[in-house]
């Protein structure tokens, strides 16, 4: 019988087998937030040293300010950073710290700076560490007390969950990204159908996909309710991963590659559930409720929740009140109030790249805030460089500093109470991006197609032709 992807990572480290499907894993990269110095602080209440600091990266992403200059920290930011500051340089963990060309949201900078590579088990206290898997690693989030086992001892206790394959049959269409394929499959499998299971994404349209593109699809994996989620490394994984500051070189990347390229889901391996989505029906999407789960194409209606039962209808009809809107109503034509761009589900360089295709030559709504925040100071380098920041200001767009900034309504950056917003984020909870506020999850694309436009639009009305 063949292995999954998933299945020769986690055999590959296995310290122990506990028994009763519970194994003791090495963990190969612990990467710490500012919001994690709570955890480093708690080993120094215990006297507790870090096993190996060296597989140990921080950068401060959560609480930091994005205004341009930086010069709005709070006093919890200010702790919280300045914790960080203080454990990393006390324990010898390389601090990526702001100002130093390589901070940004640990998702981002973690990729993109070689340290996630295939088949690596990589682990951080944020539930959307899943991220990673987009390069084939197999990464999750963890707790406060799992933070401290793993910088003590460098393993981790973990349940051997099932498996789980999501198959995309056929080609996006046009105007289609990932950010719409996986919100798609959580509004078609639900926000807990992928609890206890380890996702693997497969098929033509996910090959299709770069590798930005693939972590953007896999940081969505926890909102199924799967705490992992993977995606095959192919060429565009090594491509990708070669030359970064902190990938293999010489003779152990080509070691590297012979193993990386043994990393597939053999033909005859047998997932535990079995999901397949014709990707070429998927259309631009937009959620409408208070769940990631609860989301339509831009061109339908909002749900009448007397058309759902059980516990769906009440969670729908308490969402459209906290949400504003009404049932039946489309949804293209909601006016908005407020667009955010960033996230560790979409601030890379492709991202913006594709909204500002959306903003050139264009203005932001008169009635709309709109930010841009790139995830690193790398991509907000790059992004510059490519002059998209002229882009984006031309046309009315606040362009910040990186860091997860009105994701986790952090440091005041937040959307005013019964404000709406679209944002490329990846919750929709209440109060998410702050008390009462009002979120709608969207691509890039939608999100700027938003700030043109005044209110939710299908972005392919504003798209030109491929």
């Amino acid at each position: 019988m063949g292995r999954t992807l998933f299945d020769k990572i986690w055999d590959e480290h296995v310290v122990a087998d506990l028994g009763d499907g519970f194994a003791l894993l090495h963990v190969d990269r612990h990467f710490i937030t500012d919001a994690g110095s709570k955890a480093l602080m708690e080993m120094r209440r215990r006297g507790l040293a870090m096993r190996n600091p060296e597989l140990a990266f921080a950068s401060p992403d959560h609480s930091v300010s994005t205004t341009p200059g930086r010069g709005d920290l709070n006093a919890n930011s200010i702790r919280l950073v300045g914790n960080l500051r203080q454990e990393a340089a006390a324990r010898g963990i390389r601090l990526f710290d702001m100002g130093s060309g390589s901070q940004g949201i640990l998702h981002v900078i973690g990729p993109e700076l070689g340290l996630t590579l295939p088949g690596a088990l990589v682990v951080c206290a944020d539930s959307h560490s899943c991220t990673h898997g987009g390069l084939g690693a197999l990464g999750f989030g963890i707790g406060a007390s799992e933070f401290v086992h793993i910088g003590a001892t460098q393993t981790l206790v973990q349940q051997r969950p099932r498996t789980l394959r999501i198959r995309f049959d056929g080609q996006a269409a046009p105007g289609v990204t990932a950010k719409d394929l996986i919100l798609h499959t959580v509004g078609v499998i639900g926000a807990s159908g992928g609890t206890g299971y380890a996702v693997e994404y497969a098929g033509e349209a996910i090959r299709a996909l770069d590798v930005e593109a693939r972590l953007t699809l896999c940081n969505l994996s926890i909102e199924l309710g799967a705490k992992f989620g993977l995606v095959a490394p192919d060429e565009k994984t090594l491509a990708y991963v070669r030359g970064r500051p902190y990938a293999p070189a010489g003779r152990d990347w080509d070691a590297a590659v012979d193993h990386w390229r043994t990393l597939y889901s053999d033909t005859d391996a047998a997932f535990d559930r079995e999901v397949v989505i014709d990707a070429g029906l998927v259309v631009p999407q937009i959620t409408w409720g208070t769940s990631p789960e609860q989301v339509i194409g831009v061109d339908a209606a909002i749900p009448d929740p007397a058309q759902l039962d059980g516990d769906r209808q009440q969670a729908a009809r308490a969402a459209l009140d906290y949400m504003g809107l009404e049932p039946g109503q489309p949804i293209a034509g909601t006016p908005i109030d407020w667009v955010f761009i960033g996230s560790c589900t979409n601030s890379r360089l492709s991202d913006l790249r594709a909204a500002a295709a959306v903003a050139r030559g264009r203005k932001v709504a008169r009635h709309v805030q709109a930010w841009v925040v790139p995830g690193s100071e790398g991509v907000k380098r790059a992004a510059e460089a490519e002059g998209l920041d002229h882009i984006f200001r031309d046309a009315g767009f606040q362009w910040r500093e990186p860091g997860c900034s009105m994701c986790v309504a952090a440091n005041g950056e937040t959307v005013g109470p019964r404000l709406r917003a679209v944002s490329t984020s990846n919750r929709n909870f209440a109060g998410r991006q702050g008390p009462l506020a009002r979120t709608h999850l969207a691509s890039p694309a939608m999100a700027a197609a938003a700030a043109i436009t005044g209110t939710i639009c299908d972005v392919r009305s504003l798209q030109e032709p491929a």
